[in-house]
């Protein structure tokens, strides 16, 4: 699924003189509470980067995927964000359907985790995979873009598909990302960086 997902970004977004360069493949032991792509990861090497969530499978059931940023020096994972979230889902069961801005799920200059999901279930036929996209992290001029696509198969037998974009209200530069359920571990899938050039 990842080299998909990497080939077809390439066709849909990069033309035919970008190209996606892999920097780090997290995979889950089983037993991870964080993620965390540091400052060896996001560099000023590149302006944008692209992380591919692959079965993200979680613990608990009913919790959200989320993520967080630290500037250059910053150790809290705790920046100043706003962000928006809309969702569209069906029923498995095929009793509903919707498309819909979700307010309870998005931040208006809010320090927390951004919840990059709807409630992910923990059966065994249910995770999270997708997209984010963070836009030049390393300026010192302009605040921070980001956007993410990430389908899921819910807690409530649901399909989900949860669109969020939002900023990093710092003119600081961002080094580090950390990923996390919102509650447990990560038990199983992958989270692969790429630099995209």
């Amino acid at each position: 699924m990842a080299n998909y997902n990497a080939i077809r970004y390439n066709h849909d977004f990069l033309g035919q003189g970008g190209s996606l360069v892999l920097l780090s493949t997290f995979t889950s032991d089983g037993s991870d509470a964080t993620v965390t792509f540091g400052d060896s990861i996001i560099t000023d090497a590149y302006d944008e980067y692209l992380f591919i969530f692959n079965s993200i499978h979680p613990q608990t059931d009913g919790v959200f995927l989320t993520c967080q940023f630290n500037a250059v020096g910053a150790a809290d994972f705790n920046e100043t964000v706003t962000t928006t979230f809309f969702q569209s889902y069906h029923k498995e069961n095929n009793s509903s359907t919707e498309l819909a801005y979700s307010t309870s799920d998005d931040q208006a200059q809010g320090t927390d985790f951004i919840r990059l999901t709807a409630t992910v279930g923990s059966d065994a036929d249910q995770c999270a995979s997708g997209t984010m996209r963070l836009y030049n992290p390393s300026s010192t001029t302009f605040v921070k873009h980001f956007t993410s696509e990430v389908c899921i198969t819910q807690s409530g037998d649901s399909i989900m598909d949860l669109f969020v974009g939002g900023y990093i209200n710092t003119t600081a530069a961002i080094d580090e990302i950390q990923f996390k359920m919102s509650g447990g571990e990560i038990q199983a899938g992958t989270i692969q960086v790429f630099g995209v050039s």
